[in-house]
C-alpha cells in the first residue's frame, strides 16, 4: 500500500527504531528497492532525489533540468511506485528529496508524492520558517508529509553543495516545528553529503536528544532526520577500484553512530551514496567477466560513459544511454535484462544489510495505514 510517510515515522517513535529512506533513480531500482523491504517485512520509504525527477524526465544532464522535465520524471517514478505498492504486503511511502523550491514541491505533490521535502536551509531562518510554512499548507491540504531541513551539511549531492557545516540549533528547531507545522526536520549534527565524508565521523547526537526533549516538553509529535547517512562501505570501494574505478579519501558514518543517532531520536535516515557505490561495483563485475558486453549495442555506450570518468560512481553518469529503459522499464535485449539484473542486485544489497542494521526487519505489520484523504482530514482537525 501507497502511505503518507508519516505513517512509517510513527512506528519508529513507538518502537524505538529508525527507518532507512533510500533514494532511486530508475524504474528498475525502485523495483529492487520494495523487494528487499518484502523479503524483510520492513516498512519502505523510496526517495526520489529534485534532480533525480529531472532525470526520470529523460533529462541526461540532470544538474540542468527544468520544472517540466521534474513535471514528466515525478509522474513517471510516480506512477512506477504505486503500482508497485498496490500489490505490495508492506507500506511503501514515496518522499521527495530536497526539494529545490515550491514549484518543484507542487510537481512532486501533483504527481503522486505521499512525502515531500523542501530544502530551505540556505535561506535566512525567517524566509526558510515561511517558504517552508507555504509547502506545508499546499501539501497537508492533500495529506501529504512534508519535511524541512534546518542547519547546513557540508558536502555534495545533486544541487546541494557546502564546504563545511553548520548545527542545527535546538531552540530553532523547536520554533521551526511550531511555526511551519511541519513532520519532520533535517538537522545538522555531524553528517554529511557524499563518499568522502571524513575519518572517525563522531555525530553530535546531544542535537537530537536536546530537539526531542523540547518536543515532548511542548507536546508536539515531530520527526528527525539524518541526511548524508550513507555508510560507504570500504569493500565495495575496494572492489570498484580494482575493476578500475579511481575513488579516493572515501569515508561514510561508521554504523555504530548512526544506530546510536537512533536512540537518540533520529527517526529517519538518508542514503544513497551506498546504493550508487552497490550498484556501480556490480556493473563494473559485469563487464569485466563479460568484456564482449563492452560492444554491445545497448551496453556498450553504457561501458564508454562509464570509462570518461573513473571516479565517477553515479550510476546516473552510465544510465544515461538507456534512458528508456531507466523510465519506463523497456527491456529491449536480453544482455539489456542482464545489465538490470545486476543493477537491482545493487539495490538491494546495498539496502538489505541497513534494513538490518537498523532494526527495521518486520516492522511494518506495525504500521497503521492512512489514506491521503485520511491524513488531510488529521490535518484539518489540528493534528501535529
Amino acid at each position: 500500500m501507497l502511505v503518507p510517510m508519516r505513517c512509517i515515522l510513527e512506528t519508529t517513535e513507538q518502537f524505538g527504531y529508525a527507518c532507512g529512506a533510500f533514494n532511486v533513480n530508475a524504474v528498475c531500482q525502485a523495483e529492487a528497492a520494495v523487494r528487499v523491504h518484502e523479503i524483510f517485512h520492513a516498512p519502505a520509504i523510496l526517495q526520489g532525489a529534485d534532480l533525480a525527477n529531472g532525470f526520470m524526465g529523460g533529462r541526461k544532464d540532470f544538474l540542468n533540468a527544468t520544472l517540466e522535465d521534474k513535471r514528466k520524471g515525478a509522474a513517471n517514478i510516480a506512477s512506477a511506485v504505486r503500482k508497485l505498492a498496490q500489490d505490495s504486503p508492506v507500506p511503501v511511502a514515496l518522499h521527495l528529496d530536497h526539494g529545490r523550491d515550491f514549484d518543484s514541491v507542487k510537481a512532486a505533490v501533483d504527481a503522486g508524492y505521499t512525502s515531500v521535502m523542501i530544502d530551505g536551509s540556505s535561506l535566512p531562518l525567517e524566509e526558510n520558517i515561511e517558504l517552508t510554512r507555504e509547502v506545508v499548507k499546499y501539501a497537508h491540504r492533500r495529506g501529504v508529509t512534508v519535511e524541512g531541513e534546518l542547519g547546513v551539511l557540508a558536502g555534495v549531492e545533486d544541487h546541494v553543495f557546502s564546504l563545511s557545516s553548520t548545527y542545527t540549533r535546538p531552540l530553532d528547531a523547536l520554533r521551526f516545528f511550531k511555526q511551519t507545522g511541519v513532520d519532520a526536520l533535517a538537522i545538522s549534527y555531524g553528517t554529511m553529503h557524499g563518499a568522502a565524508k571524513g575519518r572517525d565521523v563522531r555525530l553530535r547526537k546531544e542535537i537530537a536528544i536536546a530537539v526531542k526533549e523540547l518536543l515532548r516538553h511542548e507536546g508536539i509529535t515531530g520527526f528527525l532526520v539524518s541526511h548524508g547517512s550513507s555508510t560507504v562501505p570500504g569493500y565495495i570501494v575496494d572492489e570498484i577500484n580494482a575493476l578500475g574505478g579511481a575513488l579516493k579519501d572515501t569515508h561514510g558514518i561508521p554504523l555504530q553512530e548512526l544506530k546510536e543517532a537512533a536512540k537518540g531520536g533520529i527517526a529517519k535516515i538518508n542514503v544513497d551514496t551506498d546504493i550508487r557505490l552497490a550498484v556501480t561495483r556490480n556493473v563494473r563485475l559485469l563487464f569485466s567477466r563479460h568484456p564482449e558486453l563492452k560492444e554491445d549495442e545497448y551496453l556498450g555506450p553504457v561501458y564508454d560513459l562509464m570509462q570518461k570518468d573513473p571516479s565517477a560512481f553515479d550510476p546516473r553518469v552510465y544510465l544515461a544511454a538507456l534512458m528508456d529503459t531507466v523510465m519506463y522499464n523497456t527491456i529491449p535485449s536480453q544482455t539489456v535484462q542482464t545489465f538490470v539484473n545486476e543493477v537491482k542486485d545493487g539495490v538491494m544489497e546495498g539496502i538489505g544489510r541497513l534494513l538490518v542494521e537498523f532494526n527495521q526487519v518486520g516492522k511494518a505489520r506495525f504500521v497503521a495505514p492512512k489514506s491521503l484523504d485520511e491524513m488531510a482530514d488529521f490535518y484539518r482537525q489540528g493534528g501535529f
